[in-house]
């Protein structure tokens, strides 16, 4: 666990959060197993049960938005966790009074914090939705979950520093990087709950920091 979470100290780094690109080129090209970002020497595409052998083009498209909105929410998970134990005690957050491993933190906080959580999260979902799936009332009764035939995963037009090249080359190099990093994100995080539940003590404490 402790070799988890030192690793996860490397999945915050800018690239992460570039979003995909937003191309108009043919989606088949961009989503097929020989041509999907994310494949990296030496494991290349790692589907040990074949599911993207199996998957059509908007199912394989459908896997890839799960697997980068769960790397996205897995880095800024393993920075909370950091970052949340870090200052436990040392900020005007929550009057100073959050303390403990970061599993304890959420169940401390004012109730009127889950509200405004809630509220950001049904915001930031409703919007990812209006963005890339067709409306339920368009959407074929076999079909649901359709996703935008223009709508690449996870392209929510977010980028505020402009990280996002312009080279298809660049690009497809960045795109690779934010998923290593959320897959990363994905075990850390994964460690980090585990560890705090097995002894009851915070991360970096578990490390020594």
């Amino acid at each position: 666990m402790k070799f988890a979470a030192a690793l996860a100290l490397f999945a915050s780094s800018a690239s992460a959060f570039a979003p995909v690109a937003n191309t108009k080129a043919s989606s088949a090209l961009a989503f097929s197993v020989d041509t999907i970002p994310g494949a990296i020497a030496p494991t290349g595409v790692f589907d040990p049960l074949g599911l993207a052998d199996k998957a059509n083009e908007m199912t394989l498209k459908r896997y890839r938005e799960a697997e980068l909105t769960h790397g996205r929410v897995s880095m800024l998970a393993v920075v909370g966790f950091l970052v949340g134990e870090a200052v436990e005690s040392k900020t005007f957050l929550f009057n100073g009074e959050v303390t403990g491993p970061a599993i304890t933190h959420l169940a401390q906080v004012n109730p009127i914090f889950w509200l405004i959580l809630g509220a950001g999260i049904a915001k930031a979902e409703t919007q990812r939705a209006q963005i890339g799936w067709v409306e339920p009332k368009d959407v074929p009764f076999d079909q649901p979950g359709l996703l935008r035939d223009a709508y690449v995963p996870g392209d929510l037009g977010f980028d505020p520093l402009g990280l996002k090249p312009t080279d298809a080359d660049e690009l497809a190099v960045m795109q690779t990087k934010e998923l290593q990093n959320g897959r990363l994100a994905m075990l850390a995080a994964a460690g980090f709950l585990a560890q705090e539940l097995v002894n009851g003590q915070g991360i970096l404490q578990n490390l020594g920091l």
